[in-house]
């Protein structure tokens, strides 16, 4: 909780005047039993004899003088006052409601948007261990949570006690055989509760991870929807969904089922003490005893109600707590996870060789046995396209993906124009380069938005020559909105093909020192992609290209190739060389090729 109340400081004013204004109308509704008490004793039963009551004597002098009263005037006079009560106490209600949601709903804006920040600031390592459904949950679900339960803490703080504190001053003062009704009544109230709270409270962190389960689910279903329907697993998948959902409703459930017991049972032992005070005050009365009399019981019954809802007040005010407190740990975990991935302090740097592998060695985190990539030596220099060839498992992706550190050599050295890609700002580092994946991520948003993800300054021209460069502008001239044609979510509404040049004119329009293409013409038809070759060829000539290819056509123009096999180079060298030196790279060539063109 202590992180709350660090996110709340902004807040302070808000949080500080909202008890305030609070305790202002808790006053208000601990005057109006006084209040209906004078009415029914004065202005009712006594015909508007308002001598014993000192306070109503003050008033009805106040407004009329000298008595003698009639019984209406002092109900209608009574009734107005209980009516202003009644109108102020609402107002400092509302201010309270007011101010205790603006400190919260800030408080859990500046909670969900470091939470975000932090989550972008982790690897792919530490973002996959959490799972993208968790994430999601911990950033909505259980931050609102946290606000929910901080509104209620800064309304609920001051009224619950001061309605529990106030009602007990106020019946002892008026009578103290009142109280000991209340001996009986509150020990009972105080067992359930620590019972049926410490029952429930381990349970909400359960419910959360079935939530976070669910939220998995959908998150995968709704991203593979194709998949699903083209190996029909429609059944399968919804059936998985229902487990999850079932899992998700049984634990809520169990908790609300355990939560259930406690208002009936207050609710009882109210009715009871409510019960117990109107006997005590009838026999009282009945005894002949003067001091007591129907509104003096009224009264009583009054403040015994609002003790014992104070008490359900608390109750509540436990149960969101026990569901802040599981949100808190979870949103704590986010925001307490230190990145593995540190940014350096260099900016900028020159060198003939573009990028260097110094004795790299890597394995993926967890992971046990032999490493993806191991022993592995290679100088890429600035301006040349370099191809890397191998067959499927062999390391190549893993290979560039140490450049921008996505994640970082196990052992040996990655260097960038020579210096180590560690000691470089990340920021700095990856503004070098242009990364184009195996899967084309899109987002939602016009084709020259998705194009401006690479650079958001780039002109309307430059994004033009980019599209045109990556053989992306026949089939954008081809829409009837061209580059203000929007896209749906993940690029659904493109072909395969489309989607990759998109995401090469992405790459290309920030003009990298470096552009990496991991497999990225994979959907391409050999005419498009030779275009597209001989295009970038024209457009790169100062940028170093670094190139993942599994089809020979694709890399065979390359400066120098690198055959990758079991994690390490096997062969490096041109097309030509390599066809005369390397047996790897003669097969995968006889495996593409015959009769001199590609299967």
């Amino acid at each position: 909780m202590k992180r709350i109340f660090h996110y709340l400081k902004p807040y302070s004013f808000l949080a500080i005047i909202s008890p305030i204004l609070m305790i202002c109308e808790v006053t208000a509704d601990l005057c109006l039993p006084k209040l209906m008490a004078i009415i029914v004793d004065c202005g009712i039963n006594a015909g508007g004899d308002v001598s014993s009551s000192a306070f109503g004597s003050f008033v009805m002098k106040l407004f009329f003088g000298a008595g003698p009263y009639t019984g209406m005037q002092v109900i209608v006079t009574f009734g107005i006052l209980m009516l202003l009560v009644v109108i102020i106490g609402g107002c400092f209600g509302v201010a309270c409601a007011y101010t205790a949601a603006r400190a919260s709903q800030s408080l859990g804006h500046d909670l969900r948007r470091d939470a975000y920040r932090k989550v972008m600031s982790l690897s792919i390592e530490q973002t996959d261990k959490f799972t993208t459904g968790s994430l999601v949950t911990r950033m909505t679900n259980d931050v609102s949570m946290v606000v929910e339960f901080t509104e209620m803490f800064l309304r609920m703080l001051v009224r619950a006690p001061m309605f529990l504190v106030g009602g007990l001053i106020m019946l002892s003062m008026q009578d103290l055989t009142f109280s000991t009704v209340l001996l009986f009544a509150l020990p009972i109230m105080i067992i359930m509760m620590i019972v049926v709270l410490g029952t429930a409270v381990p349970i909400y962190g359960r419910v959360q991870k079935k939530l976070d389960r669910v939220n998995s689910v959908v998150q995968e279903n709704v991203s593979g929807a194709r998949v699903i329907k083209a190996y029909v697993r429609e059944e399968h998948e919804t059936e998985r969904f229902r487990q999850a959902n079932d899992d998700l409703r049984k634990s809520n459930m169990k908790v609300l089922s355990i939560m259930a017991i406690m208002n009936p049972v207050l609710i009882i032992v109210m009715n009871a003490a409510v019960i117990a005070v109107i006997y005590i005050g009838g026999f009282k009365i009945s005894n002949g005893d003067t001091v007591m009399s129907q509104g003096a019981i009224m009264q009583a019954v009054t403040y015994v109600t609002q003790i014992i809802m104070s008490i359900m007040m608390i109750t509540n005010i436990s149960q969101s707590v026990s569901r802040a407190m599981a949100s808190v740990k979870r949103v704590n975990e986010v925001l307490d996870t230190e990145p593995v991935i540190v940014s350096g302090g260099a900016t900028e740097a020159e060198n003939d060789v573009a990028v260097s592998f110094k004795n790299v060695s890597f394995r993926y985190p967890g992971a046990t046995g032999r490493p993806v990539l191991h022993n592995l030596n290679i100088d890429i220099k600035k301006g040349e396209t370099f191809a890397i060839i191998g067959a499927t498992g062999s390391g190549k992706t893993s290979l560039v993906s140490l450049i921008p550190r996505f994640y970082d050599a196990t052992e040996g050295d990655v260097l960038v124009d020579g210096i180590n890609v560690k000691e470089y700002d990340l920021k700095a580092l990856r503004r070098k380069m242009s990364f184009v994946m195996q899967k084309s991520e899109l987002f939602s948003g016009t084709i020259e938005e998705n194009i401006l993800v690479g650079k958001d300054t780039a002109t309307h021209e430059e994004v033009v020559s980019a599209a045109r460069t990556a053989q992306a502008e026949s089939f954008v001239e081809g829409f009837a909105d061209k580059y203000e044609n929007f896209i749906a979510e993940k690029g659904a509404s493109l072909s395969g093909g489309q989607k990759q040049r998109m995401s090469i004119a992405r790459a290309l329009v920030r003009r990298p020192e470096i552009i990496i293409l991991d497999d990225s013409t994979s959907a391409l038809d050999l005419a498009t992609e030779a275009k597209l070759r001989k295009s970038l060829r024209h457009e790169l000539k100062d940028t170093t290209v670094i190139m993942i290819a599994q089809r020979i056509a694709s890399v065979k123009d390359a400066d120098r190739i690198a055959v990758i096999e079991n994690g390490t180079v096997k062969d490096c060298a041109s097309h030509a060389v390599l066809m005369e030196t390397s047996e790897t790279y003669r097969d995968i060539y006889n495996s593409q090729m015959r009769n001199g063109g590609e299967l």
